[in-house]
């Protein structure tokens, strides 16, 4: 069932089902199926889907608010979910009507999971390449830090071609001779199932073909799409600045998240960067607060502290890095 009031439900979700579990799914490194299932009966798998579809169609603001409650509660849910918003809104947005009448729907309401692998279309030397074949192409290379895998039935994959376009296709997510996926050990939200996968001539058809378009085109929707991201980090920093229990905390964090809301595609890099590095300050005042106790395995601030590690990381396109490693040097 669709919600009329997104964060409420997030809310209610993040204290009520994440929270509780977050040290325990910390510890087995697997997330509850449970968890994706409460998202998608909320109607949260479709908050960036249109609503003639059944979506919620959510603004930029809730949608970013929606990912900051949800990453308060247990970030690696959180991670895996996010994942799926960026093949929705290219299905929706593809000219290939058969496309969308097969995979929108089930995609909006969570009965269909998607990851992204949009190695394809990074800056520099191209990691995955697609080619022209009889009835679709053939993607051959590697995607590093594709996330959900064993959790999603697709992943929403970008590849470049010779010409320099890009081509964005559903492609399955199963292992096979053509297409091998390698587990990641990670330090923090490493039960999102995260992985590398390596293509080898993997044959993609043309039905599950989104779109092809020219690079910078692809470029730029991509710096217009970075805000959701940053509230990640806001909502590790949020369950830390209840942790430390210091106001002061709590005010900088308004201050961080309307930073966010008001940056442009130019001002965003930096943006993100203070984010980044304000969620790994409140995690080091959550664990000065706890004191000894805090660095026990078993307690939320050591788990904080190592997933906005992580968030110094996660979808950082150079300008960010650049920000942030000024930030944290006095640079």
């Amino acid at each position: 069932m669709n919600s009329a009031d997104p964060a409420r439900a997030a809310s209610d979700i993040a204290d009520s089902v994440l929270y509780p579990a977050a040290m325990a799914v910390d510890a087995a490194g697997t997330i509850p199926p449970a968890h994706l299932n409460a998202l998608a009966a909320a109607g949260l798998y479709g908050i960036a889907g249109p609503a003639e579809d059944g979506g919620l169609a959510a603004d930029p603001v809730t949608f970013s608010r929606v990912v900051e409650i949800l990453a308060s509660g247990c970030l690696a849910t959180t991670f895996v979910w996010l994942q799926h918003h960026g093949a929705v809104r290219a299905v929706a947005a593809s000219s290939a009507p058969e496309l969308r009448a097969r995979w929108l729907r089930p995609l909006i309401e969570g009965r269909q999971r998607a990851g992204v692998a949009l190695v394809g279309g990074w800056p520099g030397p191209p990691r995955l390449r697609a080619r022209p074949v009889p009835g679709g192409y053939q993607f051959d290379g590697t995607a590093p830090w594709v996330t959900g895998w064993g959790m999603v039935d697709v992943i929403y994959t970008v590849a470049r071609a010779d010409d320099g376009n890009l081509v964005a296709a559903l492609v399955p997510a199963a292992a096979s001779p053509s297409l091998a996926a390698a587990p990641l050990d990670l330090v923090a939200v490493n039960a999102a199932a995260t992985v590398e996968l390596t293509f080898t001539r993997h044959p993609v058809p043309a039905e599950l073909v989104c779109s092809v378009s020219p690079h910078a085109e692809w470029l730029a929707r991509d710096s217009r799409g970075l805000r959701p991201n940053g509230s990640l980090a806001l909502g590790v920093a949020a369950r830390c600045c209840l942790l430390a229990g210091q106001p002061a905390l709590a005010d900088q964090l308004s201050v961080m998240r309307d930073r966010l809301d008001g940056a442009d595609a130019e001002a965003m890099p930096a943006a993100r960067a203070a984010a980044a590095r304000f969620a790994f300050l409140a995690a080091g005042a959550a664990v000065a607060a706890a004191g000894s106790r805090g660095i026990l395995a078993g307690q939320h601030p050591q788990r904080l502290a190592r997933e906005a590690q992580f968030l110094l990381v996660f979808g950082s396109r150079p300008a960010i890095k650049e920000s942030l490693l000024g930030l944290l040097t006095g640079g």
